[in-house]
């Protein structure tokens, strides 16, 4: 029995590398995808990585808000979110702005530019999700918690903590 099992953690494993590829090709495809809807809806330009494109949905889905909040909630570092900012600041995607009573934080919301892109990213995302709750109509609740719990403990290996 342990042959068994040991061969299907070896096709498992080779899943999860085939998936990783994929992956990156989808993203790839899914950033060209954003900007030519992007370019068909009169933007000229767009964050160059997705990265940037979810610190705009951030702060479109919770502004104003500041670094250290956006940094929790897209679980990137703090140094990430300020170069990244730094450069959507830059190019006009994000305005900053300070409390009359704190003027040592600074917060975030979207410029008109950047709500643009915060609105496709929305309804490319929306799309995606509706194909992916499609795809898993076909699984059983017993095989979608293993899913689940398969996908939990690799995003805890690959993102540096430890499972629970």
């Amino acid at each position: 029995m342990t042959n068994s099992v040991d061969m299907l953690r070896r096709l498992v494993q080779a899943q999860v590398v085939h998936f990783a590829h994929l992956s990156e090709q989808t993203f790839e495809m899914e950033r060209d995808q954003f900007t030519r809807l992007a370019q068909e809806l009169g933007l000229s330009t767009v964050p160059k990585n997705l990265t940037s494109v979810h610190v705009v949905d951030c702060i479109g889905r919770y502004e104003p808000i500041n670094n250290t909040t956006i940094a929790e909630k897209l679980s990137l570092s703090k140094a990430s979110i300020t170069k990244i900012s730094a450069k959507l600041l830059e190019d006009g995607y994000i305005k900053r702005s300070q409390l009359n009573d704190n003027r040592k934080e600074v917060f975030f919301s979207l410029a008109a530019k950047g709500k643009r892109v915060f609105e496709l990213h929305e309804k490319l995302h929306e799309r995606e999700k509706q194909r992916l709750l499609q795809l898993m109509g076909s699984f059983s609740e017993t095989e979608l918690s293993a899913i689940l719990r398969f996908l939990q403990t690799l995003s805890d290996h690959y993102g540096g903590r430890a499972p629970e």
